[in-house]
C-alpha cells in the first residue's frame, strides 16, 4: 500500500527579475517550478525553525539563570579574538 500525498496549491507572484530567474533554473536543471519552489520553502523554513528554536533554548537558559561568567566570556575572546 502507498502513501497518499496530498499537496495544497499556492499562487505567488514573483518580482520580473526573480520569475525570470526561476525560469532560466527550471529550463537548466530541467526540474519544474513547482519542485524548485517546495525545494526552496522547505529549506528557508527549516532554517527559520532552527534558528526560532535556538533562540527560545537561549532564552530558557537565561531564565534560568545559565549565563557565562565574565572569566568566560574573557577567555572566549582570548581564544577567538573579538
Amino acid at each position: 500500500m502507498s502513501a497518499t500525498i496530498t499537496e495544497k496549491p499556492l499562487n505567488v507572484r514573483l518580482p520580473v527579475d526573480l520569475a525570470a530567474q526561476l525560469a532560466a533554473l527550471t529550463k537548466a536543471t530541467g526540474r519544474t517550478k513547482s519542485a524548485l519552489t517546495v525545494a526552496a520553502i522547505r529549506e528557508y523554513v527549516e532554517a527559520e525553525a532552527w534558528q526560532i528554536q535556538d533562540t527560545l533554548e537561549g532564552i530558557a537558559e537565561a531564565d534560568r539563570g545559565e549565563f557565562a561568567t565574565d572569566e568566560e566570556v574573557a577567555a572566549f575572546f582570548a581564544k577567538h579574538g573579538g
